[in-house]
């Protein structure tokens, strides 16, 4: 029986009557939902306010005037919160960013604590838009470049591994540590980036499509992408022996963005729609058939939500899928055998790491710290053995 966490329901919010601003789908008949898709929908996303949310608040709005589905959504304001309502069955999807997808299921920085460990996280779709995912600074900072975070007061969101092992391979790319620049703590996402508005912080990693970019643009303190440049390899070479799911991207699409005025950075899908193997696969293959058949009724109602778009899927990246959207994207003759050996892979290696998990919990330590070390040592270990790059072997 799943725990309850009755201050997941108390955050629940009905997207429906979400007021964000957005653009509404236009009136559609109703239809039947595809079998298998529940009358109601949970999700969890970013804080309100994030690209994710009202990336969320759109495709609610869609399923609800084409199906009659209702999708609520609750806010989390760490990958943990994101993800701990996924693992209790408190909501059947996360629309969720890498930490709470390739860190949960690698089971490292917050989910290697003994009440977490690797997950068996797997994916339906993941958003591959315009937008760029990034370190996000303040203009009057006077921070033009990845190497000018050095010395500058940096955003650190307590219980967010993504957004902090983000910021940790963008300072690796400019061969900067934490050591190089000032920490300042926050407790959410959102509370960092009105850090940065508000004159405490100078840079966090957000979203281009976020709302919060749009906020920090109009401040005062205005807006810098730091670029982080293409043909640097050495860079590209250290970022990447950090957080292997980054990719070079010219940001094209939000806070002072366009097709005209671009931005050379770095990228990653986001948000990436997950949820554990466990779930029913029918749900699956009907949540990810209904992602697809409304596209058009939401893809121009939220910023970002182009990135959702059927051919700009990549089905080899970081994370396993779900059979229930293998199923699926076979129908429409898209998942290929590559595709497949890939996937396979994915899952090997995720019960290498169950395997190793299991083994580091029937032992006995002195304390936290020393079950996390041996676990860091186990989890290396035994990717290693299995021909697996551990990728992060301390945090």
């Amino acid at each position: 029986m799943k725990r309850d966490l009755p201050f997941l329901r108390l955050a629940a919010v009905s997207l429906a009557a979400c007021g964000l601003g957005l653009t509404s789908a236009p009136s559609l008949a109703q239809t039947a939902p595809p079998p298998g898709l529940p009358a109601t929908l949970a999700w969890s996303a970013y804080d309100v306010g994030s690209g994710g949310y009202n990336q969320a608040v759109a495709i609610g709005n869609a399923l609800k005037q084409r199906y009659g589905v209702n999708l609520r959504v609750l806010p989390g304001k760490s990958d943990v919160a994101r993800t701990l309502p996924v693992r209790e069955g408190q909501v059947q999807f996360s629309a969720n960013g890498v930490g709470g997808s390739y860190m949960a299921q690698e089971g490292v920085y917050e989910f290697g604590a003994k009440s977490w460990g690797p997950q068996p996280i797997r994916g339906l779709m993941l958003n591959n838009s315009d937008q760029v995912l990034t370190v996000l600074a303040a203009k009057d900072s006077g921070i033009k470049t990845a190497a000018d975070l050095k010395g500058k007061r940096v955003a650190w969101v307590i219980g967010s591994p993504s957004l902090n092992q983000n910021i940790t391979a963008i300072l690796a790319f400019a061969n900067l540590t934490w050591d190089d620049v000032k920490k300042v703590e926050f407790g959410g996402f959102g509370a960092a980036m009105d850090g940065v508005i508000n004159g405490q912080a100078d840079a966090a990693f957000a979203s281009s499509i976020s709302g919060k970019a749009f906020q920090l643009e109009k401040s005062p303190r205005g807006l810098v992408y730091p670029v982080i440049s293409h043909k640097d390899k050495a860079g590209w070479e250290r970022m990447n022996r950090i957080a292997p799911f980054f990719f070079p991207f010219w940001g094209a699409e939000g806070a002072g963005l366009s097709k005209d005025n671009r931005v050379e950075s770095a990228s990653y899908p986001y948000p990436i729609l997950m949820s554990y193997a466990s779930l029913d696969a029918n749900t699956v293959h009907a949540m990810t058939k209904a992602m697809v058949d409304t596209f058009n009724d939401y893809k121009d109602a939220a910023p970002g939500n182009l990135g959702w778009a059927v051919e700009r899927q990549n089905f080899a990246w970081v994370i396993p899928f779900h059979d229930g959207a293998i199923r699926y994207w076979k129908e429409r003759g898209l998942w290929k055998p590559e595709h497949q050996a890939h996937n396979d892979k994915l899952v090997a290696r995720q019960k290498v790491l169950a395997d190793a998990w299991k083994s580091v919990q029937a032992g006995s330590y002195a304390d936290d710290k020393a079950f996390e070390q041996a676990w860091m040592k186990a989890r290396a270990d035994a990717l290693t053995k299995a021909g697996f790059d551990p990728v992060l072997t301390s945090w």
